[in-house]
């Protein structure tokens, strides 16, 4: 296993959820500096290191987050797939999505850790679960993605914008 230097922390923070969204265009405006984040699964078998611009971040609450998480949704942010780096193996998952896409769940094939996702409609880009980031407190989601799936237990913040289908 390779550890990544832990040289500095940076907040995943872009964008200002309150804002009215109209379409997605406006949710995809990066935080304009490069962002150096380091994580890894529960057992250590998987590192990364992404040094990238956030795109953007987010809560999910589809179907398919909720179950490949085990919980009511899925925080995540986007990166460029060619700057995320790694160290050992992810395994992949694939499945349909709420919206029909083909996504493909990434998780650590010792420990089980979800990790990472990825979807063939957007194949530049990876998501990366915060909760596997070293530094997860860092992590501020800018808005909510299929709000409307979630479990009453797990409801979205109002503080967030929803993001159109």
């Amino acid at each position: 296993m390779n550890d990544f230097p832990h040289s500095r922390q940076s907040k995943l923070s872009n964008l200002d959820g309150r804002v009215a969204c109209r379409n997605w265009g406006d949710f995809w405006k990066g935080s304009g500096m490069t962002e150096i984040i380091h994580g890894g699964c529960a057992c250590g078998a998987v590192r990364y290191e992404v040094r990238a611009e956030i795109e953007f971040s987010f809560n999910c609450h589809c179907r398919k987050c909720q179950r490949a998480t085990g919980t009511g949704h899925s925080s995540a942010f986007a990166v460029p797939k060619a700057e995320f780096k790694c160290s050992g193996t992810i395994r992949e998952f694939a499945s349909s999505s709420d919206n029909g896409a083909i996504t493909h769940a990434g998780f650590c094939p010792k420990c089980g850790s979800p990790m990472t996702s990825r979807t063939e409609r957007f194949p530049e880009r990876i998501y990366i679960h915060a909760a596997t980031m070293d530094e997860p407190s860092n992590f501020t989601p800018a808005f909510v993605v299929f709000g409307g799936a979630a479990q009453p237990w797990d409801l979205p913040s109002d503080q967030l914008a929803n993001a159109p289908r």
